[in-house]
């Protein structure tokens, strides 16, 4: 049996398959965890695995950094280690992935019906490969080509600064240095977070009233989903304006990481934010913001830049690693 995992702060998520005579993977059973009700990992592996498991290999996308395979969770008090778990799980085969490496794995198995093209002008090439996902951080990964196919390589590019790119955005710095002082970085913009700090921002600085229904959010409910949906429908002017700043700033990361990575072969933008906002990407900001690299556009101009609509990626990378 192969056992595969994506290990998210909010859910977990488990699936346990047998490899068939075809050579196929057959799906015997899958299940979903809320990460925070468990006080270890160990704890959810003891739940989900039948007692006469045999395993063969077991991978896990991990939201967190591994190094030496060992990693720290980044919102969970949970230490993974891979050597403890070749013992706990009877293998040799164990490999822990950073999420966005296991994401980055997956979008090369996913069907062509499964990635939504966003750069009309896109020219094929070969190259290393950009994948960005904005869901409740902000992960950054890199699929370098080494001459025969990819390879996938982890960053925290999402924990890098924030630069401000116009006078409008100079305002947004300020405003956010007032709540991260020491620090401003991609991930407190570019996330779910970063469509009420746009909000509160606008509001402060801008003519248009504040929208009713995210003034009335009742307690414990996501604001930042009210925001993102009355934005894409156009429902409400205010978080209209909160969306195209948005998606403005996530092509304009996206392109900073297609430089920083040179990714000839393209850039894939996964995680739980783009296909809820998919009209608002479509519409020519995301691509405006994301060429606009002075020297550098006629280059970006040509990347194909593709949107994940499938959420099972980062597990799909995990269940494929050892294959």
């Amino acid at each position: 049996m192969i056992l595969a995992g994506d290990i998210g702060g909010t859910k977990t998520v488990l699936t346990l398959l047998s490899t068939q005579l075809n050579g196929t993977l057959a799906c015997a059973k899958e299940q979903t965890y809320a990460s925070q009700q468990f006080a270890q990992f160990d704890d959810i592996l003891s739940d989900f695995l039948p007692a006469d498991v045999n395993l063969i290999s077991a991978c896990f996308g991990i939201a967190g950094p591994v190094v030496e395979q060992r990693c720290q969770t980044t919102n969970l008090p949970w230490l993974l280690d891979g050597e403890a778990l070749k013992i706990r799980l009877g293998t040799e085969q164990v490999k822990l992935l950073n999420d966005l490496e296991a994401m980055a794995l997956g979008m090369l198995s996913l069907p062509a019906d499964d990635l939504l093209e966003l750069n009309p002008n896109a020219v094929p090439q070969k190259g290393n490969i950009a994948v960005i996902a904005a869901g409740t951080g902000l992960g950054e990964a890199v699929l370098y080509w080494d001459g025969s196919k990819h390879q996938p390589m982890a960053t925290e590019g999402g924990h890098t600064d924030w630069a401000a790119q116009n006078a409008q955005q100079d305002q947004l710095l300020a405003f956010l240095r007032g709540h991260f002082p020491d620090h401003v970085s991609a991930e407190r913009i570019i996330s779910g977070i970063g469509f009420s700090y746009l909000y509160d921002f606008l509001v402060g600085h801008g003519s248009t009233p504040p929208c009713a229904a995210v003034s009335d959010c009742a307690p414990g409910a996501d604001r930042n989903a009210v925001i993102s949906e009355l934005g894409v429908t156009g429902q409400d002017a205010l978080c209209a304006e909160v969306v195209r700043w948005f998606v403005e700033l996530y092509g304009a990361e996206a392109g900073n990481l297609a430089l920083k990575s040179l990714a000839t072969g393209g850039v894939f933008i996964g995680g739980g934010i783009a296909p809820k906002i998919l009209p608002a990407l479509q519409n020519g900001d995301f691509m405006r913001a994301f060429t606009a690299k002075g020297r550098f556009a006629p280059l970006l101009q040509t990347l194909s830049v593709k949107v994940s609509l499938n959420p099972r990626t980062p597990l799909i990378g995990a269940i494929n690693y050892f294959a």
